[in-house]
């Protein structure tokens, strides 16, 4: 899985269980993860270039992944006591995509720090554990400093 990417220099890391998930329930997700990566790269005016607002390379990354059809989707999960609501929580994920099999959360935090990080894995924690989600994933950079 994602070998072409691998050799292009990715690097993917998997929890609970989420590479049996995506290989045996969602081939056609990896595909297209595969697709809209595989076309992206940044060049190094951009890496370069002042900071500020989202970058180019990831407008370009958001816009291949809505050609995918893999839409923004806001995630309300509403408790009830007695069919009077006690509360509700929303969160809002970067890239949804629904499938026969389930559906898959996909945020994209290029220049994440770790607040951001911890934060999407607690929603997407979440959404599974009301169901909403199969899976998530993260589309970060990898830090190359220590």
């Amino acid at each position: 899985m994602f070998e072409a990417l691998r050799e292009r220099g990715y690097q993917f890391e998997f929890a609970s269980h989420a590479a049996a998930i995506l290989t045996v329930d969602f081939p056609e997700a990896i595909g297209e993860i595969e697709q809209a990566l595989d076309g992206f790269s940044i060049p190094i005016e951009e890496i370069v270039g002042s900071g500020g607002g989202e970058t180019k390379g990831t407008q370009r990354l958001r816009r291949a992944l809505a050609r995918l059809n893999w839409p923004k989707a806001n995630f309300t999960i509403e408790k009830r006591l007695n069919d009077v609501p006690r509360g509700s929580t929303s969160h809002e994920v970067d890239h949804v995509r629904s499938f026969e099999s389930g559906v898959i959360a996909l945020e994209i935090e290029w220049n994440n720090k770790d607040p951001f990080f911890d934060r999407d894995l607690e929603n997407f924690k979440r959404l599974h554990a009301e169901g909403a989600i199969s899976v998530g994933v993260i589309v970060s950079r990898r830090r190359l400093c220590s």
